[in-house]
């Protein structure tokens, strides 16, 4: 696989996948391999995607610092990636925990970005997180899957603090659970570098009043994608982060959870395909 060097001199993969015009596509997780993000339901067939592992996942070398995992501090690393590639502006997409990579890279550079995508994009970097009663609210439309009445105590347990995180409430986080989720949700654990994780929000990683006065000057077009029954962000908590943006694009996918080309990839593809047209 393609590597490139970070400011710091770790070495760093990126998976090349399709044909076209190159989108590099920022993981959640967070610090969770690139892997996850498959062809983003189809979306090769439209751009190359450029699947980045982030330091210390998938193919990427883990840095001598460990502090280097903070979010604030891997925008150097996307700045790098662009420099190897020899772009002067890049479309980019972010899922999840990613988009707070995005937005603060689009914040520090501003010049560089061509078009932006948030999927399923909880906006932490903006001074939002999901809350308890989000998610809740939102996994109650869930209440006529047979598996419900088993996942929802436990859910709402561990969102509570009076319980640990458990498998049975995985479905949540899927508008489909059938064996392209489980089988999805099974790799979690193994793609994700926990003490990467831990550090990717530390104190310090986010300014949301300054980011979101950077942002609010952006003039890149930006898509947020909101699945709508998703609980982080919610279709709510999705649009507010929307009106940070001065060419914000709001779009919610019928259906889906936090993993909307998993649900219905066709109708993915074709969406983002569009915005990056």
């Amino acid at each position: 696989m393609p590597t490139f060097s970070a400011p710091d001199g770790t070495r760093l993969t990126f998976h090349p996948r399709g044909r076209g015009e190159p989108l590099i596509v920022l993981p959640g997780g967070p610090m969770r391999a690139s892997a996850y993000l498959g062809d983003l339901g189809g979306l090769d067939a439209h751009r190359q995607l450029v699947l980045l592992d982030l330091r210390g996942t998938g193919e990427s070398e883990a840095p001598a610092d460990p502090a280097t995992y903070r979010c604030d501090r891997l925008v150097e690393d996307v700045e790098a990636l662009r420099f190897h590639l020899g772009l002067e502006r890049m479309d980019l997409l972010a899922h999840s925990a990613g988009g707070s990579l995005a937005m603060l890279y689009a914040a520090r550079y501003p010049q560089r970005v061509g078009r932006l995508a948030l999927v399923t994009a909880i906006p932490r970097a903006l001074g939002w997180p999901a809350t308890a009663g989000d998610r809740l609210a939102a996994a109650r439309q869930r209440a006529s899957e047979p598996w419900f009445a088993d996942a929802f105590p436990a859910f709402e347990a561990w969102l509570g603090g009076t319980g640990d995180f458990d498998p049975v409430f995985l479905p949540f986080f899927y508008g489909r659970w059938d064996d392209i989720a489980r089988g999805h949700a099974d790799r979690e654990e193994a793609e994700t570098n926990d003490a990467a994780a831990d550090a990717y929000g530390a104190d310090g990683a986010y300014d949301p009043e300054a980011t979101r006065g950077a942002l609010a000057r952006l003039t890149a077009p930006v898509l947020i994608l909101a699945g709508q029954v998703d609980g982080g962000p919610n279709p709510s908590l999705a649009r507010r982060s929307a009106d940070v943006f001065p060419a914000a694009e709001f779009a919610v996918q019928p259906g889906a959870g936090h993993y909307p080309w998993l649900d219905d990839p066709e109708w993915f593809a074709r969406r983002v395909a569009a915005f990056f047209s």
